[in-house]
């Protein structure tokens, strides 16, 4: 999933690759732990990380009252509060870091 995203990220949407060209975004990244280790939960996931980074343009546009600095941190803060609070005791698979050899 990682490597279709970061092939998304390099070819479809920016073009070439650059230095800094994921704009701070790398906290996406915490969706595998709240997703709890599921494609279907990193999924959702995404989409609640997606939807906050895309409010704060959407407050911006529509002209809120709200300080922008206050806006640029709502993916930071839904973050934290989904990783903090929301997600509880997770465990790693049981395989994570182990070689995969054909038995």
């Amino acid at each position: 999933m990682a490597g279709l995203g970061g092939a998304f990220l390099t070819i479809g949407s920016v073009g070439p690759f650059g230095r800094e060209m994921t704009a701070g975004q790398g906290f996406i990244a915490l969706t595998a732990i709240f997703g709890r280790w599921s494609p279907i939960g990193a999924l959702f996931a995404a989409l609640l990380f997606g939807f906050a980074n895309n409010l704060q343009s959407i407050l911006g546009i529509i002209g809120t009252p709200i300080p922008s600095q206050f806006m640029l941190m709502a993916p930071y803060l839904a973050t934290i509060f989904a990783v903090a609070g929301l997600v509880g005791r997770v465990r790693a698979p049981a395989a994570d870091g182990r070689p995969y050899v054909k038995g």
